[in-house]
């Protein structure tokens, strides 16, 4: 009922995941993000939890696979779930229980890794990275665009609902935290459509936060 894709930009560092599913608000369960920590994913059959677990051991120098491993054995349910960590260095790690749902698979690139499970054919998480790997831009827009490629290919068996974009930077927030939370149609392309409007103004809520003072103006009635 999910796939997602977590990777990191090797030009600027930024790291970030995105998420689609056939479920409602898949972001708000399945992705977590942390300036200067990596990105984890808990899916399949949802435990927000452990993506905090993952985050909490890799920072502290805890190589993903062995994040995953130290999880897997200590963790009650785990054949249930599936998951994915990647560190500041672009490390990745995947893991699926025997119990992930229908045609499951995971793939890792070169600091990317994506999974899904009741997915059309195990083909996809590979088609997504190649996506990811092979394109430019910033890393919210590879991310997408790499989501675009696994819709394109077959995504999951049935139709998906929702779609959310995580990035973080520098900053202790994500500069980018945009979801769809449900679409009864195609939510990864109006995912898109609410990216290509925020894109221009990342910066500008980075200064805004950093130094007001300084900040342009909002651009609306009453702040022109």
């Amino acid at each position: 009922m999910t796939f997602s894709i977590v990777a990191r930009c090797q030009k600027t560092g930024q790291m970030g995941a995105a998420v689609s599913s056939s479920s409602p608000a898949v972001a708000a369960r399945c992705i977590r993000a942390k300036a200067g920590v990596g990105v984890a994913v808990s899916q399949n059959i949802t435990d927000p939890n452990l993506s905090e677990v993952l985050l909490n051991l890799v920072r502290f120098d805890v190589a993903p696979q062995d994040a995953i491993h130290e999880l897997v054995a200590n963790t009650e349910f785990i054949i249930y779930r599936q998951l994915m960590v990647l560190d500041t260095q672009g490390q990745v790690a995947t893991y699926s229980g025997e119990h992930t749902l229908g045609v499951y698979a995971t793939h890792t690139g070169n600091q990317v890794a994506c999974a899904g499970n009741m997915l059309k054919h195990t083909q996809i998480p590979e088609v997504m990275c190649q996506a990811f790997e092979h394109s430019e831009g910033c890393l919210a827009e590879r991310l997408l665009l790499a989501m675009q490629a696994g819709i394109n290919a077959g995504g999951e068996a049935g139709p998906v609902h929702s779609a959310g974009l995580l990035v973080v930077d520098k900053m202790d927030w994500p500069i980018i935290d945009l979801r769809v939370d449900w679409c009864e149609k195609d939510p990864i392309a109006e995912l898109y459509q609410i990216w290509k409007a925020y894109e221009p103004q990342v910066d500008d809520y980075i200064v805004r936060a950093l130094d007001p003072s300084s900040a342009i103006s909002f651009g609306v009635p009453g702040n022109l």
